[in-house]
Parts: C-alpha cells; sequence; structure tokens
C-alpha cells in the first residue's frame, strides 16, 4: 500500500511545474504588455513632435501669425495716415492745392515749370560713351 506522502509528491511536482509554466507566462506576458506600451509610447511622442498638428507646425503657425500681426499693424498705421490725409483734403484748401500741384502739375497764372529728365542708371552704356 502507498503511503499518502507518496501519492502526494507526484501532484506537488505537478502543481510546481503548472506555477513555473504560469510565472513564465505571466512574466512573457509582462514583457510583451512593457514593450507595446514603449512602442506605443513613441509613436504618439513621434505624432505629437512630428505630426500633422505637431510642435513643429505649431511653432511655424506661430511665427507666420506674428508676420501676419506687424502687416496687420503696418496696414493699421497706414490707413490712419490715410484718413488723416483724406480729412485734410475735404476741409484745407492748401492741401488741395498742394496735390493738385504734385499729381496733376497744376500752376498758378503766370508760373513757369521745368521738368527735368530722370538721371540715367551708373551702368548705362550712353552716359559713358558722351
Amino acid at each position: 500500500m502507498l503511503k499518502r506522502s507518496e501519492i502526494c509528491r507526484p501532484k506537488l511536482l505537478l502543481s510546481a511545474l503548472v506555477r513555473g509554466a504560469a510565472l513564465r507566462t505571466y512574466v512573457g506576458r509582462r514583457k510583451l504588455a512593457t514593450g507595446a506600451v514603449a512602442v506605443l509610447t513613441l509613436v504618439v511622442g513621434y505624432h505629437v513632435v512630428f505630426g500633422h498638428n505637431g510642435l513643429t507646425v505649431y511653432q511655424k503657425k506661430r511665427h507666420v501669425a506674428s508676420e501676419l500681426e506687424g502687416q496687420l499693424r503696418d496696414l493699421r498705421l497706414k490707413n490712419e495716415r490715410l484718413k488723416e490725409h483724406v480729412d485734410r483734403l475735404g476741409s484745407d484748401p492748401n492741401a488741395i492745392e498742394h496735390q493738385a500741384r504734385e499729381e496733376l502739375h497744376y500752376t498758378r497764372p503766370g508760373e513757369v515749370i521745368y521738368t527735368l529728365p530722370n538721371q540715367p542708371a551708373q551702368g548705362d552704356e550712353t552716359t559713358q560713351k558722351k
């Protein structure tokens, strides 16, 4: 007749083998999950930096926005100057006269306008031959 301890040993041995296999499976799955999380982290990090709306695109958009704000500021100043000029033309006869003389070459009675030719470019060959 077999003793109780002899009957239990194979069960204990089998139980230890099952536990060892389960532990190896657990460790393997844990390594696989850690690797998957690392790969996912790298993919998300790459997308955050270089993706469609990543940091590099964001920096470019900020630079363009600051340039556009500068252009807008310049256009607003130019608009204010032109509004002031229009107001002066509407109310100041001297401003109207000045504008007419500059753009339309108007004169007062008895005045003569002398128009000088434009200075030729320095690299022009016709001026060097003379």
